[in-house]
């Protein structure tokens, strides 16, 4: 099971692979949009803000996430870990159930060429 300095890392790798996103990545990248990400497996939530392909201000809470947040995942640490790392495929991990994305329909279809 991962932890949550391990989880904490692997958000920080996907902020700066986003920030390091060109072309069309790049632009669905730069949204402006309030985030969190709950880690079932370990009762936290992380919340901040992906702003300009950063994922910024980011805070842990314990528990689920304190607001509604524009784009919400939910998984288990080591899934994670896994996506960030490119050892587990977001399509599979969704379509499987291991992942959970609940955004407005704009997003998602701006989502998808992260995908």
């Amino acid at each position: 099971m991962a932890t949550i300095e391990e989880c904490r890392s692997a958000l920080d790798q996907l902020s700066e692979n986003l920030a390091k996103a060109e072309g069309d990545f790049r632009s669905a990248a730069a949204m402006d949009r309030s985030l969190s990400c709950h880690i079932t497996d370990l009762d936290i939530t992380f919340v901040g803000r992906l702003t300009d392909g950063h994922i910024r201000n980011v805070t842990t809470v314990h528990g689920p996430p304190p607001t509604r947040a524009e784009i919400r995942l939910t998984m288990a640490g080591d899934d994670l870990v896994s996506l960030v790392n490119g050892e587990l495929h977001f399509a599979r991990a969704w379509g499987s159930g291991r992942v959970k994305l609940e955004a407005g329909l704009r997003d998602l279809l701006r989502l998808r060429k992260l995908l």
